[in-house]
């Protein structure tokens, strides 16, 4: 019996001891080393689309003498206002109140303390259209609702990550094409790739204008109308080359 223990008890710290080097292996496994020239390359990748959806931010602002005539006025109007923009064919999910406020109005005089006359009342619609086509004529319904306050438009791309990735591929493509450059300018040649780091990316963005106050339309008037234009997505890349 004494001597099945002693067995049992040499065995455990010679297989310890095995799988020693395994564990050592596994903990210090990773990226090989760098045994050439090291070159670092920063490039980018650019694609142009045309945008094909526009945001427009579309208020309403009453004053009237008591805060409660400012608040029923402009929620009479904003529902109009909201009204015309269903009607348009606009779907509820891309329809979102953005702001509703209620303010005093103050006459100020010399000496005297600030006398209120009136309160003013604001809401604010945010609205998405997926057709940009469309957007310039429901302003003008809009306006024709009641809304008096528009700004924008901010013109983006629905879904950019197909564009994204061509433009990534681009962006590979040129630090290949560049190391490519350099080690043949040193009389080396590229080994591989080492790493790849991807920089942010932000989506490019229009210039949204103050928010204007619009007046009533005389039929003389041109239909309001929207330029989509293009944008350009781009991707930045680190690429970290191994010469040889």
């Amino acid at each position: 019996m004494g001597h099945e223990l002693l067995k049992i008890g040499l065995a455990m710290p010679v297989a310890l001891a095995l799988m020693a080097p395994a564990s050592a292996q596994q903990a210090t496994a990773g990226p090989q080393p760098i045994g050439g020239t090291r070159l670092d390359i920063v490039a980018s990748g650019e694609v142009s689309a045309v945008p094909d959806i526009a945001t427009i931010g579309a208020g309403v602002v009453t004053q009237q003498p008591t805060a409660a005539a400012a608040m029923s006025e402009n929620a009479s109007r904003t529902a109009a206002t909201v009204a015309a923009i269903r009607k348009a064919g606009v779907a509820d999910r891309d329809i979102q109140t953005t702001a509703i406020s209620l303010s005093p109005q103050y006459r100020y005089a010399d000496n005297q303390p600030p006398v209120i006359t009136g309160y003013q009342a604001s809401s604010r619609v945010s609205v998405r259209f997926r057709d940009v086509r469309k957007a310039g004529p429901i302003l003008d319904s809009l306006v024709a609702a009641g809304a008096n306050q528009i700004d924008g438009p901010t013109l983006s791309i629905d879904k950019p990550e197909p564009l994204l990735d061509q433009a990534r591929q681009k962006a590979v493509a040129e630090a290949r094409a560049r190391a490519d450059l350099y080690a043949r300018a040193a009389g080396l040649s590229v080994k591989r790739i080492v790493a790849i780091s991807e920089g942010s990316f932000e989506p490019p963005m229009m210039p949204r204008p103050a928010p204007m106050m619009m007046m009533a339309r005389g039929k003389e008037a041109a239909d309001t109308s929207i330029e989509a234009g293009e944008q350009k997505l781009s991707i930045s890349l680190s690429v970290t080359f191994e010469l040889n």
